[in-house]
């Protein structure tokens, strides 16, 4: 393989690891939010945003986590017959499939942008009562299916790769 792709799977999965690592965190700053919430509701006047935060929190939690989960193979698998495959034709079958998945993520992440562009234009606003804008979340959620995409592409190297005979 061409040095620069060895080089490409490397820094995605590197930069991938490196997010992935830093979303888990995010769980914590979720259940601070969900404590705020229950201490608010059970001696102050609850709070309109605990909610939603919760909500923005966990999304980014998975979005930005997206990418590590799929390099750690967190993801499911149909395993009846692929356990059962050689390397090679497990390689061929993910080549096929992560296309499917490049394509399906970028037609997301075109969606995505779309949507961001739009709130930012217009200063998109929840419906809620604490009404936060909109564009921050959405630029988290293109930010990791843009990564998930990197790290599709990167699969598909390591595949091609192996196909040749090649290790990554």
């Amino acid at each position: 393989m061409p040095r620069v792709l060895i080089l490409y799977v490397r820094w995605v999965e590197a930069l991938n690891y490196r997010i992935g690592r830093l979303a888990m965190y995010l769980l914590f700053v979720l259940g601070g939010v969900l404590l705020w919430s229950i201490i608010a509701k059970a001696f102050f006047r609850p709070s309109l945003w605990t909610q939603e935060m919760a909500q923005f929190t966990m999304v980014g939690y998975f979005v930005l986590g997206g990418a590590y989960a799929l390099q750690l193979g967190a993801n499911v698998r149909m395993d009846l017959l692929y356990s059962r495959w050689s390397l090679r034709r497990r390689a061929m079958v993910d080549a096929v499939t992560v296309l499917a998945m490049i394509f399906f993520l970028s037609v997301v992440l075109y969606g995505g942008i779309d949507s961001t562009l739009y709130a930012l234009e217009i200063g998109e606003r929840s419906r809620t009562v604490w009404r936060p804008y909109m564009a921050p979340i959405k630029i988290i959620i293109c930010t990791g299916v843009f990564l998930m995409i990197l790290q599709s592409v990167a699969f598909l190297i390591r595949d091609i790769a192996l196909l040749r005979g090649e290790k990554i």
